[in-house]
């Protein structure tokens, strides 16, 4: 993990790239991809997983015997902490914003606006060197909540053909329509386009890896919306002299062994702090079992010194982390200054991997600075907004010599028009 020191601020842009940007193979590769899955389907699934997995199950989808099967294979703990994170989850989660309203903007003129779920939605939970079965919580729980009709869920299965146990206990316990033993970007085009095993969705969800990312951009040409851009997991501390070093070292070693394209950042006013959270790093790098990931990633990842924490809370803004972990004295007054984050963890006792899987936030986030315009995943991302307008005669009487002006200035003659007939209509 290099240090860098006193980076003057017309340098910062250099400093907030990330390590692992798609390049036009993988757009080609998985274009190419999206097209066989679109004109074969399931037969093109199959050689795609084949080529890619080495493993294709004999059926893609998961059996009801298969979901009963995994309920032995779940251990007490497991069972309980997982309960426990899923009601959090839920609690946090029932906080939508579900509001309707009307008003009457103009006399006669009244606009409301209503929430309604998304009918089918596609979760792709990711498996490659680890099964996050905690993102299943993620985003079934909120799109049980919404009201979505039908929850589609895809992940890569193992060598022997299955999904991971844990993964699939998760699935049945948030009530997961159905599930399929696809993975890559070939999961992401199945959803997109249907075939004859899998349905097509209105909308996916889910981090992934490159392939992964780079399919939900492309699909947004055929009409599926997606959460938002979510690559390669990154962290971002802030930490000053009240900080724990040891908690500090933890918190990025946790982003670190994520992957090897993963990036973690450390920004502080002390060298010598810097220097004993690296010391730290050295020592509890030595016995992670994901330690030649977590070795890789540092490569990628650097500390910064700069001259204030003032100046540190600039240069997140600038970066937009995914996570964020505020070890500074007065965290909470530090927080009111964050503009760009996915989520953001507040004083020494918010480790990142509270937010990963139990304290009730969501762990789907914006990746690669795509915080500064996008949020995280929550349970109105299930739902879309509908507007509506209801306009009396009396109404339309009023307005429409304002509608009529417009059009006229922009050139849009019917525009004008189906104004004018209705206020002379009305004004016989």
């Amino acid at each position: 993990m290099r240090i860098i020191e006193f980076p003057k601020r017309e340098n910062w842009d250099s400093l907030i790239e990330r390590p692992s940007a798609l390049s036009e193979s993988t757009a080609r590769d998985v274009a190419e991809i999206l097209s066989a899955v679109r004109q074969h389907g399931d037969e093109a699934i199959r050689r795609i997983s084949q080529k890619f997995d080495k493993c294709v199950p004999d059926t893609f989808a998961v059996s009801d015997s298969e979901l009963l099967a995994v309920r032995q294979c779940i251990s007490p703990d497991l069972k309980t902490a997982i309960a426990t994170a899923y009601d959090n989850i839920r609690r946090f989660h029932q906080l939508a914003d579900t509001a309707e309203y009307e008003i009457e903007t103009f006399p006669g003129v009244f606009c409301g606006r209503k929430r309604i779920p998304i009918e089918r939605v596609g979760l792709y939970i990711p498996a490659g060197s680890a099964p996050l079965f905690s993102t299943v919580l993620m985003l079934a729980i909120p799109a049980k909540l919404a009201g979505c009709e039908e929850i589609i869920m895809c992940s890569p299965p193992s060598g022997d053909g299955t999904i991971d146990a844990a993964t699939l206990y998760a699935a049945s316990l948030c009530g997961v329509s159905r599930i399929y033993k696809i993975g890559g970007a070939q999961a992401i085009a199945a959803m997109t386009f249907g075939t004859e095993t899998v349905p097509k969705v209105d909308k996916i969800f889910g981090p992934g890896n490159r392939y992964v990312t780079e399919a939900k951009l492309q699909i947004l040409r055929y009409g599926v919306a997606i959460d938002m851009p979510a690559g390669p997991s990154e962290l971002l501390v802030i930490a000053d002299d009240t900080c724990r070093p040891d908690f500090v070292a933890a918190d990025l070693l946790s982003q670190a062994e994520h992957g090897p394209d993963s990036q973690v950042i450390l920004l502080t006013e002390s060298k010598e702090l810097a220097g004993k959270i690296i010391e730290q790093i050295e020592q509890q790098i030595a016995d992670l079992q994901r330690r030649d990931i977590a070795f890789a990633s540092l490569a990628n990842s650097a500390a910064i010194i700069l001259r204030s924490i003032e100046e540190c809370l600039d240069f997140s803004n600038l970066y937009a982390p995914e996570h964020l972990i505020l070890a500074v004295e007065n965290a909470g007054q530090a927080a009111l200054r964050i503009k760009n984050a996915g989520s953001v963890f507040i004083g020494n006792y918010a480790c990142e991997s509270a937010g990963d899987y139990a304290s009730g936030t969501n762990h789907t986030l914006p990746t690669g600075g795509a915080a500064r315009g996008f949020s995280g995943v929550t349970t109105e991302s299930f739902m879309k907004t509908i507007t509506f307008q209801r306009i009396t005669s009396k109404g339309i009487s009023q307005l429409a010599p304002t509608i009529e002006t417009m059009a006229a200035a922009e050139g849009l003659e019917a525009h004008r028009r189906a104004a004018a007939i209705r206020r002379k209509e009305v004004e016989k």
